[in-house]
């Protein structure tokens, strides 16, 4: 009935099924052949935090978030990487509560963000319906035509690797998104393999000058000493105007 209700199928053929239910949650259901029945339904909180409720928090050092303040009002492309439950959709809501309530901002698969401002349009991805397939990257290339002030896409996790760093690197400045990935660095890595795998004649080291040029800060999220406390770091790269060309 879940499933009908929002065009996908769960059957013997069809035996896994994730769908976004209508207040942001995800739900994720398997059943026989594969396992099962088993069914998790992923919960985000009612309550958009700020950066000065996460400083408050001691999620964020006063100075981290005075950087990151002013990394989005510089129109500053920022990266977020993280392990899973590290907090990353908390942090970018909250970064994305800062961007000015005149700009006009695309959110990408961010159902769980709620933007209280008057120019935003949101997108979700659609995938196993009854009804045309359209991807993360189809959604992206789409948002680019209709020119937007900001990027918002919630993950990166395939071929709109590609389209983002084009996007990036040909003027649209104050993206926001965020990756899976265990260190700064790691993340960097990922978005680049990505990109190759969607190109397919691009080499790593060509996509990973891209992603360089591209992401101005990466905020790495982590969890340390066994507790529920997200630490956070920003590591800062060259400005793209600060690249010297030969």
């Amino acid at each position: 009935m879940i499933a009908n209700k929002f065009g996908k199928q769960l059957d013997a053929d069809h035996p896994i099924l994730a769908v976004r239910l209508p207040d942001g949650s995800r739900l994720s259901a398997m059943i026989p052949p594969v396992v099962g029945p088993l069914v998790n339904i992923c919960k985000f909180g009612c309550r958009n935090f700020t950066l000065d409720d996460l400083a408050m928090m001691g999620t964020l050092q006063p100075e981290m978030a005075q950087t990151l303040l002013e990394a989005v009002r510089e129109r500053r492309n920022v990266l977020i990487s993280g392990a899973t439950g590290t907090g990353k959709t908390t942090l970018l809501n909250a970064l994305a509560g800062e961007i000015h309530h005149a700009e006009r901002i695309f959110l990408t698969d961010t159902a769980e963000i709620q933007l209280r401002k008057p120019h935003v349009v949101s997108s979700e991805s659609q995938s196993n319906t009854h009804k045309q397939e359209i991807s993360f990257d189809t959604l992206l290339k789409a948002a680019l035509r209709h020119r937007p002030d900001r990027i918002i896409l919630g993950e990166i996790r395939g071929p709109e690797a590609r389209t983002l760093l084009d996007a990036m690197n040909t003027g649209h400045e104050g993206t926001l998104t965020t990756i899976h990935a265990s260190s700064a660095e790691g993340a960097l890595r990922r978005i680049a393999v990505l990109a190759v795998r969607a190109a397919g004649q691009m080499t790593i080291r060509d996509a990973e000058e891209e992603v360089r040029s591209a992401i101005d800060i990466v905020v790495q999220l982590s969890r340390e000493n066994g507790r529920k406390e997200v630490v956070c770091r920003s590591e800062s790269l060259p400005r793209r105007d600060s690249i010297p060309v030969s």
